[in-house]
């Protein structure tokens, strides 16, 4: 169920609270970053025993504190706001853990119960204190905009990533990342005088600005950073090179511009398989030749080598294939050709799909659609191919030579006459509108054309004789 930042407005744009993908009231429930599932919820304590007074509170962006309980009269549950200690002043945050799961969060980040980094939780939040604490919530994006036109003015090389607020608006503190050392005591008198609010500056890593800004990974998941994974371990290309991949930094990279954590997830289960195998540099002597490693199929447990002298052709060997020969050389022999080998192994060809139900193949959208034909274009072609086919009879023929001039003759005459007729139609009516001395040329081409036409007449009926 979302809260009212993740609705949309009249227009139908939504609202958001700028997280990024996930809830930044702490309203939203699961869309929490690093959000805890206290599977002793539903336990009670044994007889006799205090429930544990130190809490887990949440901030902006999953940063975590714990803070200790002095006030024995209220109780304290997950997802309380709460006023806490803070540096100067007071914090607003949201419990995200208590109970007995706290103690085993402590002991991971070995933190003592009796350390002066837990502070006290003073109150839980009242209705001004969540009210100042949003409004000072709302000033953090523009107050990074100024910050950065600050840090670009003075000419500093670093990254304003991100600015954090107090919950009473007293304080404010800003998040950056640089390469090199940064000498900010301008900026912080800057930002003070700009503000009016006390300043901190923080420097966080690359990674730790990725988990603070969240975003969605190459897989199509939310990254693993900003979700679940809290110690951060290092990363080597030797990762990508034992589980084969290859060494391309636009695909191992994340989008904190360093190699991707996930790359350390399986390489326990590449090592274990690889330990098998013998290794890249060892030659097989055959004999046809030196044969050298190209390329291996960790799961399969296939490898392929070539000749040094016919290095075009490739031959794929099992594991047991290649440890053979490797044991024949070492005892001084040397092994059959691959060849060989190779005509030795048998792939059995895997049924991804069957077609159980009489459902269609799935690639059926693939192949392209075959144009129709016009069945009745062809049946009139047939048809006149055998009127073609079929040889006239002499009488037919006799019956055509004699019928066709007549018939030509009459049915170009009566086009003949009938273009004459409409011809003085339209000359007569000029006549009798154009009998005006300054006409005297119309008429005489008038005249030019009866003549012509009447010469066509009598041709005409010439040819009908």
């Amino acid at each position: 169920m979302g809260c009212s930042s993740c609705s949309t407005n009249k227009s139908g744009v939504p609202n958001g609270c700028k997280s990024n993908g996930n809830c930044g009231t702490g309203s939203c429930g699961s869309g929490n970053k690093l959000a805890v599932f206290d599977w002793l919820s539903n336990m009670t304590l044994p007889t006799g025993e205090a429930p544990f007074n130190i809490y887990e509170v949440r901030f902006k962006n999953g940063r975590k504190h714990f803070f200790k309980s002095t006030d024995k009269t209220h109780t304290i549950v997950m997802g309380d706001v709460v006023a806490v200690e803070g540096n100067p002043g007071h914090d607003i945050g949201v419990v995200s853990l208590a109970g007995e799961l706290v103690k085993v969060q402590m002991k991971k980040r070995k933190v003592a119960l009796d350390s002066p980094d837990v502070k006290k939780i003073y109150r839980k939040a009242t209705q001004k204190d969540i009210d100042v604490w949003n409004e000072a919530r709302d000033r953090e994006l523009e107050t990074q905009r100024k910050g950065r036109e600050i840090i670009s003015r003075l000419g500093l090389k670093m990254k304003l990533s991100d600015v954090e607020f107090q919950g009473d608006g007293n304080k404010a503190t800003f998040y950056y990342t640089a390469d090199d050392r940064v000498d900010f005591r301008q900026l912080i008198r800057d930002l003070a005088s700009a503000f009016s609010i006390r300043v901190e500056m923080k420097q966080v890593g690359m990674r730790q600005e990725a988990a603070r800004l969240g975003g969605i990974g190459s897989c199509g998941r939310e990254l693993c950073c900003s979700t679940w994974l809290t110690d951060f371990r290092k990363v080597n290309t030797a990762a990508a090179r034992y589980q084969q991949l290859s060494l391309n930094p636009l695909k191992l990279a994340g989008q904190c511009g360093k190699l991707k954590c996930c790359l350390n997830f399986e390489l326990d289960s590449y090592l274990d398989a690889l330990s098998a195998f013998p290794k890249q540099d060892v030659v097989l002597k055959t004999e046809k030749g030196e044969a050298i490693f190209v390329k291996m199929d960790i799961f399969k447990k296939l490898i392929w080598y070539t000749y040094k002298e016919e290095k075009f052709k490739w031959y794929k060997l099992s594991l047991d294939q290649v440890q053979e020969i490797i044991e024949l050389n070492e005892s001084d022999e040397l092994g059959s050709p691959l060849e060989d080998y190779e005509a030795e192994i048998t792939e059995e060809t895997k049924i991804d799909f069957e077609n159980v139900v009489g459902q269609d193949s799935l690639t059926r959208f693939d192949t392209p659609k075959k144009p129709k034909r016009n069945r009745n274009k062809n049946r009139n072609k047939s048809s006149n191919q055998k009127r073609t086919d079929t040889p006239p009879s002499n009488k037919s023929k006799k019956g055509e030579q004699k019928s066709t001039p007549k018939n030509s003759t009459v049915k170009k005459v009566n086009k003949q006459s009938g273009q004459n007729q409409n011809q003085d139609k339209k000359n007569n009516n000029r006549q009798n509108q154009n009998n005006s001395p300054s006409n005297k040329k119309t008429n005489n081409n008038q005249r030019r054309n009866k003549r012509r036409n009447s010469g066509n007449n009598n041709n005409a009926k010439k040819n009908q004789q």
